[in-house]
C-alpha cells in the first residue's frame, strides 16, 4: 500500500468519524433537557468510542480477523489523535510489515524506538527487516539491544540464530538456538534449526 493510499484511507476514516460524531450529537429536545441536568464535567469526548484507546482496541480486533486495511486505518486515526505514542507506531509498523511494506514499516519502527528505546519487540522487529534486507550489522545491533533489555526471551535467541546462519556463522548460531531451547525446551522451530546445523 503506497503512502498516498494510506493517506486516502486515513482521510476517509477521518470523514466517516466526523459524520458519526455529528450524528451522535443529534438528540431529541427531551434528551437534551435530561442531559443538561448531568454534571458539567461530562463532555462528548468522555463517552466517545473514538478515543485513541478505543481505536487501538478496534484495530486489534480487525488485526485478529486479518483485516489489515481496517486495522491500519484505525491505527492511523489513533496516531492522529495521540501522536508520539510508541505503542501505536509499533502496531502500525507491524501491520505494514505483515503486508510486506518493509520500507514503510521501518520508518514507523524508527519513530517508535526513538520514543521507547527499551522495547525489545521493536528492536526484534527492526532486526527482522534489516535481516531481510541483508543489512546484517544493523540487525545484529538491534538483537543485542533486545537482549540487553530482556535476556530471557527465547524468540530473540532464535532470531539471532537465524541471522547468524545467514551470516554463515553456524557455530554461533548453534549457541543461540541452544539458548532458546534452554529457556523454552518446547520451542520446536529452534529444535528444527539446530538439527539442520
Amino acid at each position: 500500500m503506497t503512502v498516498f493510499q494510506l493517506l486516502m484511507l486515513g482521510a476517509s476514516a477521518f470523514f466517516a468519524f466526523k459524520i458519526f460524531e455529528h450524528i451522535q450529537t443529534l438528540q431529541n429536545p427531551q434528551e437534551q433537557r435530561d442531559d443538561s441536568n448531568e454534571s458539567e464535567e461530562k463532555s462528548a469526548d468522555t463517552f466517545s468510542p473514538f478515543d485513541p484507546a478505543a481505536l487501538v482496541e478496534k484495530a486489534d480486533i480487525a488485526f485478529e480477523e486479518k483485516d489489515f486495511q481496517r486495522a491500519l486505518a484505525l491505527l492511523i486515526e489513533a496516531d492522529a489523535k495521540d501522536p508520539q505514542n510508541a505503542d501505536i507506531l509499533f502496531k502500525i509498523a507491524y501491520i505494514l510489515q505483515q503486508t510486506n511494506d518493509n520500507d514503510e514499516a521501518l520508518k514507523y519502527y524508527k519513530q517508535a524506538v526513538n520514543l521507547d528505546k527499551d522495547n525489545e519487540y521493536i528492536h526484534n522487529s527492526m532486526a527482522s527487516i534489516y535481516r531481510a534486507n541483508g543489512e546484517f550489522t544493523s540487525a545484529k545491533l538491534h538483537l543485542h539491544a533486545s537482549l540487553e533489555i530482556d535476556d530471557s526471551n527465547p524468540i530473540t535467541y532464535y532470531n539471532f540464530g537465524n541471522l547468524l546462519v545467514d551470516m554463515n556463522h553456524k557455530e554461533e548460531a548453534k549457541d543461540m538456538y541452544q539458548k532458546a531451547l534452554d529457556i523454552n525446551p518446547d520451542f520446536d522451530e529452534a529444535k528444527e534449526e539446530l538439527e539442520k546445523l
